[in-house]
């Protein structure tokens, strides 16, 4: 039986109580959360053997998995997603230009060799997402920097938004990350703007938008999905700039808006390619 993924949504916007932020999730139509794991957050690094768990079982109780959270990679972290039945850690792979790219990869190769063990006792894996900028930036880096883990473990969470600012096309992107993948894959857009006026030297930067405005289209991401029989989860970030030309991201309820048309569009593709047995949620 074909498994229509699940939409979940990354919970960075709001750092109210999650009595009151899980209802509010559910009630606009997520299947799911991404739980950031952070300070000034619901769950802190520092007390997450005791918090997590409580965590997913109240997000439970609101009819709202979660497959992954946003956090750290060390013991307590791992122990903990284990025991409360999270899946996956998604981080993010920063390059550290002091070093270099090259050291800056043995060394997050060396921080995943020690946790290993730690990963199959408990059960969970690592996901990390291609990030532009300074980062491991797209599909490709993300196969240089994962080619000898089994993504069981260690896998990549691809994200086309970066990938496009990056100039990295969906087919290419999709077919590179393939190997890679453990069921969760980000679907946010955005695109470049110039920050400069037309007598000065152009300077862009990246401004994070809706899916009609994005550097890809997530009708081609969704279908290559598909066409490759993707099981597991589609992660919005939530992340949106405010007006062209203003710094900063929308925060909490400030999201909603723009977070309910995309809800909307992807579910709407995510139907219509997986068809009637949407029901059946991976």
């Amino acid at each position: 039986m074909t498994h229509a993924p699940s939409v979940t949504v990354f919970t960075k916007p709001w750092t109210e109580p999650l009595e009151t932020l899980a209802p509010k999730l559910a009630r606009l139509g997520f299947e799911g959360v991404e739980l950031a794991v952070r300070t000034g957050y619901q769950v802190a690094p520092d007390r997450v053997a005791q918090d997590l768990p409580a965590a997913v079982r109240l997000l439970a109780d609101h009819g709202l998995a979660t497959p992954s959270i946003a956090g750290d990679i060390d013991a307590a972290t791992i122990a903990a997603c284990g025991e409360a039945g999270v899946r996956m850690i998604r981080i993010c792979a920063p390059i550290d230009m002091g070093i270099g790219y090259r050291a800056s990869v043995d060394r997050y190769r060396a921080s995943f060799d020690r946790v290993l063990p730690m990963l199959e006792r408990a059960g969970v894996c690592i996901g990390v997402q291609n990030h532009s900028g300074t980062h491991v930036a797209s599909a490709v880096g993300l196969a240089h920097l994962l080619e000898r883990y089994d993504p069981q473990l260690v896998c990549g969470v691809l994200d086309m938004a970066h990938c496009a600012v990056d100039g990295e096309p969906v087919d290419m992107a999709v077919d590179i990350a393939w190997p890679l993948l453990n069921g969760l894959v980000n679907f946010k857009s955005a695109c470049h703007l110039r920050a400069t006026g037309p007598e000065e030297q152009a300077r862009y930067e990246v401004h994070w938008t809706t899916h009609d405005h994005g550097g890809y289209d997530w009708a081609d991401l969704v279908a290559a999905l598909h066409a490759r029989g993707y099981r597991g989860s589609f992660c919005m970030p939530a992340e949106y700039n405010a007006q062209a030309g203003r710094h900063g991201q929308r925060m909490g309820d400030d999201v909603i808006p723009m977070l309910t048309r995309d809800l909307a569009h992807l579910r709407m593709l995510r139907d219509r390619a997986w068809g009637t047995a949407t029901q059946d949620r991976a």
